[in-house]
């Protein structure tokens, strides 16, 4: 193992002025959060979880996962509970995980990925890329380099004297790269950031940024392949911090004006979790009804849109024609 293993990574003016303005937010975000919001915790924690998965293909609501985390029967696919289970036991476990303790990390694996598949827990024996179609994005380095790269990368971040939020964001980067398990890597990165951050500040552990990293889907994974490329974490480190600035921000903006996302029904729900499923994209009544399988315009505009529009929580894309056949809905910027 190198003792002076250095990841490529360039911390350019765009970085160190949005580490300025994550500092500057999160100090005045903890005079709001003194005292423990107990509930607020849990709300974070879920929608944590909910962006997460989805990430990865999980199609759980946050109701569902409320549901699950209350010990309630959830009607779903098996592997989809069996995920979301499994992640509340990781995140149960979250406190007591040192970042720079392979041991942590393969147990944090072992508690994400049980009865998901056969070698949870332990780093993968074989080589793996990463696909889109039949198109290879990533070639992952060979198993038998996996320990060495670990231990390497391990070792930077127990030594590295670089501020958390960059140490957060390359090791992040990193982990993606080296791809050390046969799955679950994905999750395994964006937990083990937040595990970083919450040591240098423990209200980032309370802060959905998974939940926000997935309404930037396409992004993220544009800034991990762009990083790859050019061998330069730089992309990526950019990209997270703008994500954490950007939670941070939302959050801040509801512990600011708390009645800004009000009681909803269960329907109100589930037609806010289709829209941002859908990357809140505009959808027409016709796409909403097809997606919550719904028949009934009457009783889905009873039930789900027009409390949805009195609630403020969705906003028409032709507010002047409300009639109007080409009429579409999208989220409204709530504290989501």
């Amino acid at each position: 193992m190198s003792a002076h293993y250095q990841p490529p990574f360039t911390i350019t003016p765009a970085i160190i002025h949005l580490i300025a303005q994550i500092s500057e937010q999160l100090g005045r975000l903890s005079v709001l959060h003194q005292g423990d919001n107990l509930r607020l915790h849990r709300i974070n924690r879920i929608r944590t979880i909910q962006g997460s998965l989805a990430i990865e293909g999980n199609t759980l609501s946050e109701i569902q996962i409320t549901a699950i985390l209350d010990g309630k029967p959830v009607i779903a696919p098996p592997h989809e509970v069996q995920e979301v289970r499994n992640a509340i036991k990781a995140y149960e476990q979250f406190e007591h995980w040192q970042p720079t303790d392979e041991t942590h990390l393969l147990k944090a694996h072992q508690l994400l990925m049980t009865g998901l598949i056969e070698h949870a827990g332990r780093y993968r024996t074989g080589n793996v890329g990463v696909m889109k179609g039949e198109q290879v994005l990533h070639m992952a380095p060979p198993a038998n380099r996996i320990k060495k790269l670990m231990s390497e990368l391990l070792n930077w971040l127990s030594v590295s004297d670089q501020h958390p939020l960059i140490i957060s964001s390359v090791f992040h980067c990193e982990f993606e790269f080296i791809h050390p398990f046969a799955d679950g890597n994905g999750r395994m990165g964006r937990l083990w950031q937040t595990l970083i951050l919450s040591q240098w500040q423990p209200l980032l552990a309370q802060l959905p940024v998974e939940s926000m990293i997935y309404e930037h889907q396409k992004d993220y994974y544009q800034a991990i392949n762009q990083s790859t490329a050019q061998t330069d974490s730089a992309p990526f480190i950019h990209f997270m911090l703008n994500v954490i600035l950007e939670t941070i921000i939302n959050h801040e903006s509801c512990s600011l004006n708390p009645q800004a996302k009000p009681q909803v029904n269960p329907q109100v729900e589930l037609l806010l979790d289709v829209l941002k499923k859908s990357g809140n994209k505009a959808m027409s009544r016709d796409e909403l009804q097809r997606e919550l399988s719904l028949k009934d315009r009457k009783s889905f505009r009873k039930y789900y849109l027009k409390p949805a529009l009195d609630a403020d929580l969705i906003e028409m894309t032709l507010p002047d024609k409300p009639n109007s056949p080409l009429q579409c809905y999208r989220l409204k910027n709530q504290c989501e």
